[in-house]
């Protein structure tokens, strides 16, 4: 029981906390510093990691430990294209119910919009964490446990490709606090089709920039 408990407090240390990281793509991760910095063993963390290394979020190289793979832009493009499907999902879903989920994203903007002229790391983790939770609320929305837990499957590519797409571009606070208001007037409107363009370009603007990174 102690085994699974630490594998779980492991996998989401180094899933939350390490790999969201920009700056973990390309190294090794040592199994003993996150034993130590975790607090537990080198086994749950090795198990988190095979755990890890199964959902492709790092690969086991013989002798070497976990290393972090960079992405590709190919997979970039999966990665937004499959936001794409289950965020349009999502929008319409919640429209259908007659629950779009306006204020509580709003909020979740307002907080960003708090964040948006500082430049400092914790701020853009910060943000990025808002980001995470903006887009969540309109998949939950939907009602469909397994659509927000494919969703929230996510968060560890998102959080590093946002990371990386806001210290790519100028001003890209300022620009995803005005993508993000076009999503939710879509949503307050009730406008599926404009809910849907809006999603699509938020996307699209920032897989472009994370191919131009």
């Amino acid at each position: 029981m102690q085994s699974v408990s630490g594998r779980d407090k492991a996998y989401a240390f180094v899933r939350d906390q390490v790999l969201t990281s920009p700056a973990a793509t390309g190294t090794f991760l040592n199994e003993q510093e996150l034993a130590t910095r975790i607090g537990v063993s080198r086994t749950p963390v090795r198990e988190a990691l095979l755990m890890l290394q199964a959902e492709g979020l790092v690969e086991m190289v013989p002798k070497r430990g976990a290393h972090v793979p960079a992405m590709s832009g190919r997979q970039i493009g999966e990665l937004m294209d499959l936001r794409g499907v289950l965020e349009r999902h999502a929008g319409s879903a919640s429209l259908k119910a007659g629950v779009p989920p306006v204020p509580q994203m709003r909020d979740a903007l307002r907080r960003q919009e708090g964040l948006a002229d500082t430049r400092t790391a914790e701020a853009a983790k910060e943000f990025i964490d808002l980001d995470g939770v903006f887009h969540q609320i309109l998949i939950d929305a939907a009602g469909s446990e397994l659509l927000s837990r494919t969703y929230a499957g996510l968060r560890a590519r998102q959080l590093r490709v946002g990371l990386t797409a806001l210290f790519a571009a100028a001003d890209r606070q300022r620009n995803v606090c005005a993508e993000h208001e076009a999503i939710v007037t879509a949503l307050e409107g009730g406008d599926e089709g404009l809910v849907h363009r809006a999603i699509d370009d938020h996307l699209e603007v920032t897989l472009q920039i994370l191919l131009r990174a």
